[in-house]
C-alpha cells in the first residue's frame, strides 16, 4: 500500500486532504458546541443538552436542519455572486489547514513558506464577507461588510509584526521549523510566549478582531446590523458562513499554539509527558486557547468602533513596530545567534 501511495503522490495528498478536512469539521462541530455551553455556564445555564448524550449531537442536528430547508435569495440579490461568497469564505479558511502541522511530519503541504500561504488566506477571507454584503443588495449586509474590510486590514498590520518577530527567532517561514526551534531543554519556559509575551497578547487580541469575536464583533453587531452581512442568508450557504467563521477561529488558535505555544511539543520533557503523541498535545493547547476565545466572548463588552479602531493603529501598530527593532537588535548583537536566543 505505501508503495502505492509513492507512485501516486498525488492521489496520497488527496487522501490526506480528506483526512485532514473530516477531523477538523468534526472538531469544529464540537467546537461549536464546547462554546455554546461555555457561555452557557457563564450565565448559568445548561446549554444544549437535549439532543445526545449532554447534548454532544447537538451541532449534527443543527446542520441537518439547516442542510433540510430551502435557500432563501432575495429578488435584489446578485445571486451569482451572493451564492458564491459563502463557498469562497469557507473554502479558504479550510484550504489554510493544508500547512499547519498538528505534529511531526503529520502536514498535507510542509512548504517553506507555509506562514506567508496562511496570512495570505486570511487575508482574502475579506473577499467573502465583502461580496456577500454587497450581494445582499441591502443597507446593513453593505454595512457590515465595510467595516469587516476596515477591522481586518487595521488588525492584520499588527499581526504581520508580530509574525516578524517569531520568524526573527526562528530563523525559517516553515512551521515545522518554527516549532523545532522551540525544542529545547526548558520545556514550556522555551517557548516563544516567554520571550515574546507582549506580542503574543497582541496577538491573542488581534485574533479575536481578526475572526470578528467579541469583544470585536462589530461586523454583526445587534443592536446595530442585526446579523450584519448574515442577515439576508439562510439554509447552507449561512451554515458555510459560520463554519468558515469557526474554522478560522480554530485556525487562530493553531498559530498560537504553533507560533508562541511549542505545536506538538510536551510542556515538560520528561516521563509521561514525552510518551503523549504530539498530535493530542496539539489538539490540547488548541483546546486551551478556543476556551479562552469563548470566555472572551461571555465576559467582555463589546468595543465601540473608534475604540477598535484606536486600538489597532494608535496601540497595537506602535507597540508591535517597535518589538520588531527590539528583537532584531537583540538577536543581531546577542552572541548565540538565532537559533539559541
Amino acid at each position: 500500500m505505501s508503495d502505492f501511495f509513492i507512485a501516486y503522490p498525488l492521489l496520497l495528498a488527496l487522501v490526506k486532504s480528506v483526512l485532514l478536512a473530516v477531523a477538523l469539521l468534526i472538531y469544529v462541530a464540537y467546537v461549536i458546541l464546547a462554546d455554546r455551553k461555555i457561555w452557557a455556564a457563564v450565565q448559568l445555564r445548561r446549554g444544549p443538552n437535549v439532543v445526545g448524550p449532554w447534548g454532544l449531537l447537538q451541532s449534527f442536528a443543527d446542520f441537518l436542519k439547516f442542510a433540510l430547508k430551502e435557500p432563501v435569495i432575495p429578488d435584489v440579490a446578485n445571486k451569482g455572486v451572493f451564492l458564491f461568497a459563502p463557498f469562497i469564505m469557507a473554502t479558504l479558511s479550510i484550504a489554510a489547514w493544508a500547512v499547519i502541522p498538528v505534529a511531526d511530519g503529520w502536514a498535507v503541504g510542509d512548504i517553506n513558506v507555509g506562514i506567508l500561504y496562511i496570512f495570505a488566506l486570511s487575508s482574502l477571507g475579506v473577499y467573502g464577507v465583502i461580496m456577500g454584503g454587497w450581494a445582499s443588495n441591502s443597507k446593513y449586509p453593505f454595512l457590515s461588510a465595510l467595516r469587516s474590510a476596515a477591522q481586518m486590514v487595521s488588525y492584520e498590520v499588527s499581526i504581520g509584526f508580530v509574525i516578524i518577530t517569531v520568524l526573527l527567532c526562528a530563523g525559517s517561514l516553515n512551521l515545522t521549523d518554527i516549532v523545532h526551534a522551540q525544542d529545547t531543554s526548558y520545556g514550556m519556559a522555551g517557548w516563544y510566549w516567554l520571550r515574546l509575551f507582549p506580542m503574543f497578547v497582541i496577538f491573542f487580541v488581534s485574533a479575536l478582531a481578526e475572526t470578528n469575536r467579541p469583544p470585536f464583533d462589530l461586523v454583526e453587531a445587534e443592536s446595530e446590523l442585526v446579523a450584519g452581512f448574515m442577515i439576508e442568508y439562510s439554509a447552507t450557504p449561512y451554515v458555510l458562513f459560520m463554519l468558515a467563521e469557526y474554522v478560522a477561529i480554530v485556525t487562530m488558535c493553531a498559530l498560537l499554539t504553533i507560533l508562541f505555544f511549542g505545536g506538538w511539543l510536551p510542556p515538560i520533557k520528561i516521563a509521561p509527558f514525552t510518551y503523549v503523541p504530539g498530535v493530542i498535545w496539539f489538539t490540547l493547547k488548541v483546546s486551551f486557547f478556543f476556551f479562552f476565545f469563548a470566555m472572551v466572548k461571555a465576559f467582555v463588552p463589546r468595543y465601540r468602533y473608534d475604540q477598535l479602531m484606536r486600538l489597532g493603529w494608535k496601540v497595537f501598530l506602535p507597540i508591535s513596530l517597535a518589538m520588531v527593532v527590539i528583537v532584531a537588535a537583540v538577536l543581531q548583537f546577542w552572541p548565540a545567534g538565532p537559533a539559541g536566543s
